[in-house]
Parts: structure tokens; C-alpha cells; sequence
């Protein structure tokens, strides 16, 4: 243990530990990250509106910024201070229960776990009754040699035939669909009883409109039009390379042409305005 000769930042033996990242700036960030949300652990279902949550992450993401970058890092420590004293009870109660995410990936674990559980079941229950039939094919074959007259040739071959025309009726069987159970938590029960849904924003709901360009000129040829009347006929072609990052020729020249036309029909005249010569 000591302080660094240069920031003199007190070091202790226990804080260091292998450096999982190349860049030293994300090493230092995920650890920030780590420390800080230890205690800013609240969930989306902990406030009254969607807004509240964002500001409350943006919040989040704006301290560990202001660490990793050392900006007013005094300042920044005061507030996660405060922040701790006034949500102690909240911080130990978030600690030891699971959030809503938490809960419903534990859920689809316990599912998973589950419907390998009974799968391996259905295997078994499907072997063991393959391995019953053979016993009781095989001696209802010798009894038929035992106690039937007929030519021995004929009964076995008569026997394999309706063997095999069973196997094939138990592949092309219907696999029976698997209950899905949870064998500890049940399904679509823990977060309706544990967590209350957030309320429904009344306020409207957007609508689009459209965005009216007023160029002040003729109008310009649409991407089609360009194409299809040979405007790109003598305008250099797009590479390879800038294909890919998604240009094409037909976007110079469109730009050109927007350039070209807009403005030609402003006036003074047609603006009511003099000009002197």
C-alpha cells in the first residue's frame, strides 16, 4: 500500500487485479462503471414515468463519464454522496431483490431447465419401450416357431415385415407437445404479483408530416427521372469502395442540380422590392 508518486492517489494491494482490456481508459471506465452502479441500482418499475428513467440513466452515464475523464471530480463525488444518503433504504432494498429483467431471465432459465429435463424423460420413457417391444416381438417369434406349422422361412421374413413397417409408423409419429412448466418460479405469475406495470401516457400520439421544400425554382428531376433520362450519362461513376459505403453517382448529381435550380425564381421584382443599379 502507498500513494502514487504522481497523482498521489492513495493505492491499496487489494484494489488491483489483472487488466482484462488493452486500452487502459476502458479498463478504467468498466471499473468506474462497476463502482457506480452498485449504488445506483434502481429499476425502471421504481419510477412513475418512462422520462423519470431516462433521466435518471442519463444521470448515471454522466458521473461515470465525468470519473473516467476527470472532470470536476470533487463535484461529481459530493452528488454520489448525496445520492447515497438520500436512497440508503432504496440501495439495501434494490441489493437483495431481483428486478423485473432478472426475474423473467431467471423464469426462461427455470423453463429451459426444465424442458431439457422432461426431453431427457421423453428419450428414456421412448428407449425403454423400444427396448419392450423388441423383447415382445422376439417372443412372440418363438412362439410362433414353437406352436405354427407353417414354414419357418415365411414366419420370420413375415415377422421382419411387420416389424419394420412398425418402426417406420413410430418415426413418422407425431412428437406429443411438452407441457412447459417452471419447476421453481411460475411462468407470468412472479411480475404481475410482485410489479406494478407503468402507467400509460396519455398524452398524443405523434403524427408525421410531411416536409414541404420550397426551393424558389423549377423543379428538380427525381431520382428516377435522373436514371432514366441519362443525367448521369457523363458524370463520373462510383467506385467499388464508395459503393459499399452506400454513395452513388446519382447523389452528386441530384446535389448539383438542387444547387442549380433553387433561388432562379427570387426577385426583387416578384418580391416587391426596388433595386438600385
Amino acid at each position: 500500500s502507498g500513494s502514487c508518486p504522481e497523482c498521489l492517489i492513495p493505492l491499496r494491494r487489494g484494489n488491483f487485479r489483472v487488466q482484462l482490456f488493452e486500452d487502459a481508459m476502458v479498463e478504467k471506465e468498466v471499473d468506474i462503471r462497476k463502482r457506480i452502479l452498485r449504488d445506483y441500482n434502481k429499476k425502471e418499475e421504481d419510477f412513475a414515468t418512462l422520462r423519470e428513467y431516462n433521466d435518471y440513466l442519463e444521470e448515471v452515464e454522466t458521473i461515470i463519464y465525468n470519473l473516467s475523464n476527470n472532470i470536476d471530480v470533487i463535484e461529481t463525488n459530493k452528488r454520489i454522496e448525496q445520492y447515497k444518503r438520500e436512497n440508503k433504504e432504496q440501495i439495501l432494498r434494490n441489493k437483495t431483490k431481483l428486478g423485473r429483467t432478472e426475474n423473467e431471465l431467471q423464469e426462461l432459465l427455470e423453463m429451459e431447465k426444465q424442458r431439457e429435463e422432461e426431453r431427457k424423460l421423453e428419450l428414456a420413457r421412448e428407449e425403454l419401450q423400444l427396448k419392450q417391444k423388441k423383447i415382445r416381438d422376439k417372443e412372440a417369434l418363438i412362439d410362433e416357431l414353437m406352436f405354427s406349422e407353417g414354414n419357418a422361412k415365411s414366419i420370420v421374413e413375415t415377422f421382419a415385415t411387420s416389424i419394420q413397417a412398425s418402426n417406420e409408423k413410430l418415426k413418422t409419429a407425431p412428437v406429443a407437445k411438452v407441457t412447459q412448466f417452471s419447476s421453481g418460479i411460475k411462468f407470468g405469475q412472479t411480475a404481475t404479483h410482485n410489479f406494478i406495470p407503468p402507467p400509460i401516457d396519455d398524452a398524443p400520439l405523434y403524427k408525421y408530416t410531411p416536409c414541404v421544400v420550397i426551393t424558389d425554382g423549377p423543379p428538380v428531376p427525381t431520382w428516377r427521372e435522373i436514371i432514366s433520362r441519362g443525367y448521369i450519362n457523363h458524370i463520373k461513376g462510383e467506385t467499388l469502395q464508395e459503393r459499399a459505403g452506400g454513395y452513388k453517382a446519382p447523389i452528386a448529381c441530384l446535389r448539383a442540380l438542387q444547387d442549380a435550380m433553387g433561388g432562379l425564381y427570387d426577385s426583387a421584382a416578384r418580391r416587391g422590392e426596388t433595386t438600385a443599379i
